[in-house]
């Protein structure tokens, strides 16, 4: 194997990781933002609009048959 291609194959696997870390961190932001949106719904006022968003179909009705 000569030198250029070895160069070339090195060059490669180094865009590589580097577009590997970059997505790791990507998603990792984007799990923080998560872990953060949750512990923001559920302080205090915002458990009833987090109750609703899981179940947003319930308290819609009242049965008022006697």
């Amino acid at each position: 194997m000569d030198i250029p291609l070895m160069s070339m194959v090195l060059s490669q696997g180094q865009v590589q990781q580097q577009a590997s870390i970059s997505l790791m961190k990507k998603a990792m932001d984007q799990a923080e933002g998560n872990a953060e949106f949750i512990n923001k719904m559920m302080s205090g006022s915002h458990i009833h609009s987090l109750q609703h968003a899981a179940q947003p179909h319930l308290g819609g009705n009242i049965d008022i048959k006697g």
